[in-house]
């Protein structure tokens, strides 16, 4: 039987949703702060670095001025460019199944991460994910132009729109507090994945959540005769 998605079109969150890049992260992170004489973070605390915007965290996490993260985001973006953005990245178990099958399906999708746009890009070439995508949206370079949830988010649905993409029926799927937030400031559900790196009470807020990629792909696939069904059950979640 045919499969469809009870949604008009997916936008995906990348770190922590799609895709572990982790290892490259926290290698990236200890040459940076001990550049600068701060102390790296553990792998433990990785969570308060992975999904906001580098030049908050820089501030938030280690007391950086503004002016110092801009210097920090520009010194760990060139150790970036040197490893290569793919570098120590990988995918989450069956995701890249799940979105090729989604786009099987006819369903338009696109990425809207606070990671810089030309990481994410090159990302989502690395794993041969570019043609199932409408529009692949991250952040400006410097972190700043764009890169609060809420407006990427928005630029997301603006592209998908230019695209000729039906946006009635939008759904974020992400593992942050930012994305739940993001969402509602445009009134876009999410389904919140607990793979990711998160705190728990993170996915307060959200439409659904789930623990494992088979969960996530009963919420967006499904059979046809099922559609309605499935998005009510997402939309009447208490997560």
């Amino acid at each position: 039987m045919p499969r469809r998605s009870p949604w008009t079109c997916v936008l995906w969150d990348v770190d922590g949703t799609i895709v572990d890049a982790s290892d490259g992260i926290l290698r990236r992170l200890t040459i940076a702060l001990e550049h600068f004489g701060r102390r790296p973070p553990t792998r433990a605390e990785l969570v308060h670095w992975i999904g906001p915007p580098m030049y908050d965290s820089f501030q938030v996490n280690v007391g950086m001025t503004p002016a110092q993260a801009t210097e920090a985001v520009a010194f760990y973006r060139g150790l970036n460019k040197i490893d290569g953005y793919s570098t120590g990245a990988k995918l989450f178990p069956g995701m890249g199944e799940l979105i090729t099958d989604v786009a099987a399906a006819g369903i338009p999708q696109a990425t809207a991460s606070s990671k810089p746009e030309v990481q994410v890009v090159a990302l989502m070439d690395h794993f041969d994910l570019s043609t199932s995508l409408t529009a692949i949206v991250g952040a400006t370079q410097d972190e700043k132009t764009l890169s609060a949830k809420a407006d990427i988010v928005a630029e997301a649905l603006r592209r998908l729109a230019a695209a000729g993409v039906d946006i009635s029926r939008p759904v974020l799927v992400g593992d942050r507090h930012h994305d739940v937030e993001g969402g509602a400031a445009h009134g876009v559900p999410v389904i919140f994945v607990r793979w990711g790196f998160s705190w728990p009470h993170e996915s307060e807020g959200a439409q659904a959540a789930v623990d494992d990629v088979d969960q996530l792909r009963a919420l967006l696939l499904v059979e046809e005769n099922a559609r309605e069904t499935a998005a009510d059950a997402v939309v009447g979640a208490d997560g």
